[in-house]
């Protein structure tokens, strides 16, 4: 595809027009985040947002699905689950598997989002703690650590991306970008008010960093933190106060118009 030469104002007057064409309810029908959105309660939504948000890679369809056995596995209360779970109930957890996360990995998980609810205030207290006022990096890279509080196997602590050791962090900006975006057009939730959309950082996946080098946003070719880091200042010139929304943009581009 031979793309048009657009000068800033052009590209970001193309980009505004296919965030708001994305950024629709039609969106959620084949995105992983019409998991949470069977919910309304704050804390289900967030605690099958993120799990659905770490086994965010791979086919859609198959995220999709094994995110909604996540739901079942939890009675359909996720949060009710994850805070009066015992050690027989975890049971359930057996045969779980999505990719190279599997039902010892999810344990882990399980029992410490309880911690985190009981000792750090919940998801959003954690985030918001460690949030500098341009960036949500550091608070990705101090949650890590919060979350291995616990005993736990070397093998799981692949599954949550840490920024300070190079990388994009992907999955966990896409789950940011569902708990803290609020701009009532049906897709992000918005439920964190404590942080806010301009801190958020673009989820950079194959689809979104190849639609941003044909652009000219982005120069890096590996998909890293380095890259991230340029992508942000690129994004934030268009719009700084919500720089992210430009993610269905470049998502929508990539996926569905074969960019």
């Amino acid at each position: 595809m031979q793309l048009p030469i657009m000068n800033t104002e052009e590209l970001k007057s193309f980009l505004d027009e296919k965030s708001r064409q994305y950024n629709h309810p039609r969106f959620v029908e084949s995105d992983p985040i019409q998991v949470p959105h069977q919910f309304s309660k704050k804390e289900d939504i967030e605690v099958i947002g993120f799990l659905t948000a770490t086994i965010a890679w791979g086919n859609r369809k198959s995220i999709i699905t094994n995110a909604n056995k996540l739901v079942k596995i939890m009675g359909n209360n996720p949060y009710d689950f994850v805070m009066t779970h015992r050690g027989a109930d975890l049971e359930a957890l057996a045969g779980f598997v999505h990719r190279t996360f599997n039902s010892e990995d999810l344990a882990y998980f399980i029992k410490s989002l309880q911690r985190i609810y009981q000792r750090h205030g919940g998801l959003e207290a954690v985030f918001a703690r460690y949030a500098t006022e341009s960036s949500l990096q550091p608070s990705i890279s101090a949650f890590k650590k919060v979350f291995f509080e616990l005993p736990h196997s070397k093998r799981t602590t692949k599954h949550v991306s840490d920024p300070e050791k190079g990388s994009a962090a992907k999955r966990i900006n896409m789950f940011l970008r569902w708990m803290v975006r609020n701009d009532n057009a049906g897709v992000d939730f918005g439920i964190w008010p404590s942080i806010t959309p301009a801190q958020l950082s673009c989820p950079l996946d194959v689809h979104t960093g190849n639609v941003a080098r044909r652009l000219g946003l982005l120069t890096r070719r590996q998909n890293d933190a380095k890259a991230l880091r340029e992508l942000d200042r690129n994004l934030r010139r268009f719009d700084a106060t919500d720089p992210v929304r430009y993610d269905y943009a470049l998502f929508g581009l990539g996926a569905f118009e074969g960019w």
